[in-house]
């Protein structure tokens, strides 16, 4: 009797250590489970605020784009302008001396324009890259700190 005591004790010795792994199994895969569904949510929000920096991104340089060719469409239309009233001063000069003086100082003023154009051109596309590289930099910096902070 004492040896079938034994066994049946033994058995359930083992039977509660099994049920122990099993349930600490479990709750170890419940747990993994619930952090990889956590890990994916929050990967989903940075992909979601990647995707936002994008679109933030292009329509910043959509923008910049806009106002650039509005700066040339408006140039343009004054130094046409410019060069017809320059022409007819140039038709109604009185002398050789006069048109190149009148040519001279159209010249001139043509290339002081242009060159404070050409400033105020590179200014929009100066101020156009960095509206647009702000999201995407914001972007990596947040990345990084996540990074960061998982290390």
């Amino acid at each position: 009797m004492a040896a079938a005591e034994t066994v049946k004790h033994t058995s359930e010795k083992m039977k509660a250590t099994a049920e122990q792994y099993t349930a600490a199994g479990a709750q170890a895969f419940k747990d993994n489970v619930e952090k990889s569904l956590a890990n994916l949510n929050q990967l989903n929000a940075h992909s979601k605020k990647n995707l936002e920096a994008m679109v933030a991104s292009a329509t910043a340089a959509t923008k910049g784009a806009e106002s650039l060719g509005a700066q040339v469409m408006a140039f343009s239309k004054s130094a046409i302008e410019r060069q017809v009233e320059a022409t007819k001063a140039l038709t109604s000069a009185r002398s050789v001396q006069e048109a190149v003086e009148l040519q001279t100082a159209f010249a001139k003023s043509a290339m002081e324009t242009y060159m404070a154009e050409l400033n105020r051109a590179t200014e929009t596309v100066s101020a156009t890259m960095k509206d647009s590289l702000r999201p995407l930099n914001e972007r990596a910096t947040a990345m990084m700190e996540t990074f960061q902070a998982a290390r």
